[in-house]
């Protein structure tokens, strides 16, 4: 019996140490700052006007927003952890911070291998079709001409823009913004990323697209990736991700198993 026992522990111990650290969050602090309430942004013509008219040098106003205070967490190989909590707790600036478009205040951010930033914001070129983004979109990753083209079919499947006419050859500003975040999604999924950033991009579809997107994102755990899922659907954080961090005013209030955080979670808002 012992010995079963010390094989049962050493095996544990092997699996734990084989956990390949991907994401360390170590103390990060993230402070912005936006302009007064009322107040025209330095430059812009109001604010010249107004300088003219009361012949008062500028005085902006600025007030420092400390989004994110003293975060830490390691994530690992082959997670998917959601990151939880009410609006403005701090998860898409940390989000940002973690894909290295937002400086560090405080602390650091370590990352082995290239985060990639999904989000329902990022930019298309609404002059093109969504056949020809999806093609630029595969060439900005990385792929070869041909890998491109090849892709292009699938990820118009993927999204769903086809599915009530032929919207993948007209020009994006003709979509709606639920088919453009689609679309986003389904270019940025098709190939594998090392860590995967994502920003509430599984809440603009239908039933049938957020199976395909939970999906796909249990393929790229399945492909050693590592992915953070931002959503306010505690129920496709519960299908998609077996861990889940909870924010709430900028510090971590819960990290653990997924049904334990999101149930104190729903606990919580409904106090609220």
């Amino acid at each position: 019996m012992a010995d079963n026992q010390n094989v049962a522990a050493g095996a544990a111990t092997t699996a734990l140490d084989e956990r390949v650290p991907t994401v360390i969050v170590d103390d990060v602090h993230l402070i912005y700052r936006v302009y007064g309430a009322g107040a025209p942004t330095p430059g812009s013509p109001v604010a010249a006007l107004k300088r003219l008219v009361s012949r008062e040098p500028a005085r902006p106003t600025l007030r420092q927003v400390h989004a994110v205070k003293g975060v830490s967490f390691t994530a690992y190989r082959g997670e998917a952890v959601g990151l939880i909590g009410s609006n403005g707790s701090g998860k898409s600036t940390l989000l940002r911070a973690m894909a290295g478009l937002m400086p560090v205040n405080r602390g650091a951010i370590y990352t082995q291998g290239q985060p990639s930033l999904l989000g329902v914001n990022a930019t298309l070129l609404g002059d093109l079709s969504g056949e020809r983004n999806a093609m630029l979109g595969c060439l900005a990753m990385g792929m070869s001409p041909e890998r491109a083209k090849s892709k292009v079919p699938q990820i118009i499947t993927f999204s769903g823009i086809n599915e009530r006419g032929d919207f993948s050859s007209l020009p994006m500003r003709t979509y709606s913004s639920g088919m453009a975040a689609r679309l986003r999604f389904a270019i940025s999924a098709a190939r594998n990323h090392e860590i995967m950033l994502i920003d509430e991009a599984l809440a603009t579809g239908d039933s049938r697209f957020r199976r395909r997107s939970e999906k796909r994102i249990r393929e790229l755990r399945a492909n050693a990736g590592t992915v953070f899922l931002v959503s306010h659907s505690i129920g496709s954080i519960r299908d998609t991700c077996e861990r889940s961090i909870w924010l709430e005013s900028g510090q971590i209030r819960m990290d653990g198993p997924t049904d334990e955080v999101t149930a104190a979670y729903e606990e919580y808002m409904a106090r609220q």
